[in-house]
């Protein structure tokens, strides 16, 4: 197994020990052989401790038997995984989720249409995990989001351990993660369990 992926399941397994209870692979290679393998693993590991979410790839999600996909705005749309889901697993009694990125009030009223579970909204915050970011939507960004809908409202982008509360405070019902558990993620996310309470 290649460095970098031992690397990220180290990571992603540090982090489910420490109480994480949402893991979301997000891989932007084109290596699929990689890509389903880390998934694969990750589902082993977050099995029965961790809702697993593959991000883009709802091909990678069923294959790895994930909670569930997030989709972004030029991904596969959430109707069309919705009808894939309930096609699959049609007698089973696991619900599997979908969450939808959004980027401003207008895509968050659409998703209000959409059967998504969550809608992810953001760039609150600058942030370096994305190669061409969208424009920054801030905490009046959060705001108009949760009046634009009435689905869980999950905010992304530049979220950190300093401004969590804020972006909380503005509306969301929760907060993604990458960059600020990078250098030390138990002790991250043991900051944010304890700040989020």
């Amino acid at each position: 197994m290649p460095d970098p992926v031992r690397h990220l399941l180290h990571f992603a397994n540090d982090l489910v020990s420490a109480g994480a209870t949402i893991i979301q692979y997000r891989d932007k290679t084109s290596d699929l052989p990689r890509m389903l393998s880390c998934a694969r693993e990750l589902r082993r590991m977050t099995l029965d401790k961790a809702t697993l979410i593959i991000n883009d790839r709802l091909d990678i999600c069923l294959a790895s038997d994930a909670d569930g996909v997030h989709l972004g705005q030029d991904d596969l749309s959430p109707q069309a995984a919705r009808t894939i889901f309930d096609q699959v697993y049609s007698k089973s009694a696991k619900n599997r989720m979908i969450g939808f990125s959004t980027h401003n009030v207008g895509q968050v009223q659409q998703a209000g249409a959409m059967p998504v579970d969550y809608v992810a909204v953001g760039p609150v915050f600058s942030t370096t995990s994305k190669a061409n970011p969208d424009p920054v939507i801030g905490l009046e960004g959060v705001r108009r989001a949760r009046a634009a809908t009435p689905k869980p409202l999950v905010a992304i982008g530049g979220i950190t351990r300093k401004n969590c509360i804020q972006v909380l405070e503005a509306g969301a019902d929760g907060v993604a993660v990458i960059s600020d558990l990078l250098e030390s993620p138990v002790k991250a996310l043991e900051d944010f369990m304890r700040i989020l309470g």
